[in-house]
């Protein structure tokens, strides 16, 4: 196991056990192995041609680089019941009944947008305090969304290195 691999279990622990609305669990965490890190960098640079949109391939280099990569996703979910519009439906009925497809699936209930948010934090503050370079990648996330390697409705993926030189800082 190399450093990345050991502090990305840490990151792991960090993500489940960041604290989450009304206590209710829609947190997904995975760990890839080095065969999905090969397959999310080689779909991200499919995403990318077929988008014609730029940061795919320089992000799909981030990815084969990095000693480990790992998904945060929430997992699908109803509307809490509070009614709040955040999601952009007027009741969470309304939200409950809806579905839609893109790189991600929704709609998503903003708690539980929260969720991921504090658990991404949680985790990539895991990875700075033992000094391992790392950033949020959406474009990560969605190849393994469009790849079927988890479950959830939206997936950010977060790359590991240990190198003299931060690969993900002047990207």
């Amino acid at each position: 196991m190399n450093g990345e691999e050991m502090v990305a279990e840490l990151m792991r622990i960090a993500a489940v056990t960041a604290p989450k609305a009304a206590g209710q669990d829609y947190i997904e965490v995975k760990i890839c192995t080095a065969e999905e890190m090969s397959l999310i960098a080689k779909e991200m640079l499919v995403i990318g041609k077929e988008k014609g949109t730029q940061n795919w391939d320089r992000d799909a280099k981030g990815i084969e680089k990095a000693g480990a990569l790992v998904l945060i996703g929430v997992l699908p979910h109803k509307g809490m019941g509070l009614n709040c519009g955040a999601c952009g439906y007027a009741t969470c009925a309304e939200f409950n009944k809806a579905s839609h497809q893109g790189e991600f699936q929704g709609p998503n209930c903003m708690l539980r947008e929260l969720d991921l948010g504090i658990a991404l934090g949680s985790a990539v503050k895991t990875a700075q305090m033992h000094n391992v370079d790392n950033r949020i990648m959406y474009r990560a996330g969605a190849a393994a969304k469009r790849l079927g390697l988890m479950k959830s409705n939206v997936i950010m993926g977060v790359p590991l290195s240990v190198t003299g030189k931060n690969i993900y800082f002047d990207r």
